[in-house]
């Protein structure tokens, strides 16, 4: 068993978890407006990896340049990891390799304080996507535990267009019932920076 083979029912059942859909997460957070390279980028890179349907091209034409931009916006806070294999708990399932991570911490050799995983939505199916980012939350949740770090750890979902966060905090894990669409891209900085690099 390994992240992506968990539903959600099963998380909650075998972590413990109580679930909220009902609350805006990200209420008041202020955009951040995105270099000419992104938008550049974007511009060019949008239309074609929509028009190919595929998770690899939506992951390195949208996904992957939005993420570096964080990375260059909050340099040299944080370290971004892209494919990397995460197994923290294997007998419960907790391994596999993670989309992406984002961790509290300039170290890049390894991960380290972990507060932001981001999954890319299968068959752009972002709903399908909560059990698995759900968790790789978990995961890191109970890596940073180890490391007596301790705090709220986010999720992502996306299909590079449209972008769904979670917020695992103690037992609760909270579905923000807002969307976020690629068209706001300086609304999405701002957010993503919000989580990993907190002013």
């Amino acid at each position: 068993m390994s992240y992506s083979d968990f539903s959600l029912r099963e998380l909650v059942e075998q972590f413990g978890l109580t679930t909220q859909e009902d609350i805006s997460l990200f209420s008041g957070v202020k955009p951040v407006q995105p270099s000419a390279l992104l938008r550049s980028t974007l511009d060019d890179a949008m239309p074609l990896a929509l028009a190919l349907q595929t998770e690899k091209a939506r992951s390195e034409m949208i996904i992957a340049p939005i993420l570096l931009e964080v990375r260059r916006l909050a340099k040299p806070r944080i370290s971004l990891f892209s494919g990397v294999e995460f197994n923290v708990d294997q007998p419960r399932g907790l391994n596999g390799v993670c989309d992406y991570l984002i961790g509290r911490s300039p170290e890049q050799l390894f991960v380290r304080a972990p507060v932001l995983a981001v999954v890319e939505a299968k068959n752009d199916n972002v709903r399908a996507g909560y059990a698995q980012c759900a968790a790789e939350m978990i995961a890191a949740q109970i890596f940073n535990k180890r490391a007596e770090q301790e705090s709220p750890v986010y999720g992502s979902v996306t299909t590079g267009n449209v972008w769904r966060f979670l917020r695992l905090d103690g037992s609760t894990l909270t579905i923000d019932k807002d969307e976020y669409y690629i068209d706001r891209v300086d609304l999405l900085l701002g957010l993503i920076l919000s989580i990993c690099a907190p002013k």
